[in-house]
């Protein structure tokens, strides 16, 4: 495991396995990202600050469960792509990819007075950037940059159906299970990939 992923989990796993003893439901109001908060539908005593909730709902979880597998999720996608952009261009994309998750749920839902909470949405962000850095394009055209926007459409395309299945077999037409986060983090992933490989080998 490269050094900037295994810090990330480590982080997550400590932080996560406090908020499970915590108590989830508690966690999860304190540190959660709650749109309401955001829209200001909801004011909530001795939480932490609403700006603050995008990137602590990333750290908590609901469970062990649902720690273990965005762990394993991390690992295996955060590994691949820190080899290619390097730690810092990895603990970048993390964090636009959990601002950008948070965003994604509050545009969808504003006035939603139920904290998310979980990785997924930064996750997502790294799949994202996985899928094109290790998803060689089909030739469809001669030409390859037709060729390579055809790839991004299909992944996003691809992304977005599995997420909504997943949300509808779960019964909860998406919503409560961060559809629009994990949407919204695997697109900024897919922006991202060339900014990131730019800079990494900017020296280069």
């Amino acid at each position: 495991m490269r050094s900037a992923t295994a810090i990330i989990a480590i982080v997550t796993v400590a932080v996560s396995a406090i908020a499970i003893f915590w108590g989830v439901d508690y966690s999860a109001v304190f540190a959660g990202f709650i749109p309401a908060r955001i829209s200001g539908v909801v004011q909530l005593a001795g939480a932490l600050p609403a700006w603050i909730t995008p990137f602590s709902s990333a750290l908590v979880h609901g469970g062990w469960l649902h720690l273990g597998v965005n762990m394993l999720m991390l690992v295996f996608a955060g590994s691949m792509v820190e080899r290619v952009i390097g730690g810092t261009g990895l603990l970048f994309a993390y964090v636009i990819g959990a601002l950008v998750a948070a965003f994604s749920q509050f545009i969808v839902d504003p006035g939603s007075p139920i904290p998310m909470v979980g990785a997924s949405g930064a996750i997502s962000a790294l799949f994202g950037l996985y899928a094109l850095f290790f998803g060689a394009p089909k030739q469809v055209t001669r030409n390859q940059k037709l060729n390579r926007w055809l790839h991004v459409a299909w992944l996003l395309v691809a992304w977005v159906v599995l997420q909504w299945m997943a949300g509808y077999l779960a019964g909860g037409g998406g919503v409560m299970l961060a559809t629009p986060a994990h949407i919204g983090g695997f697109i900024a992933g897919l922006l991202l990939q060339r900014p990131l490989l730019l800079w990494r080998y900017r020296k280069a």
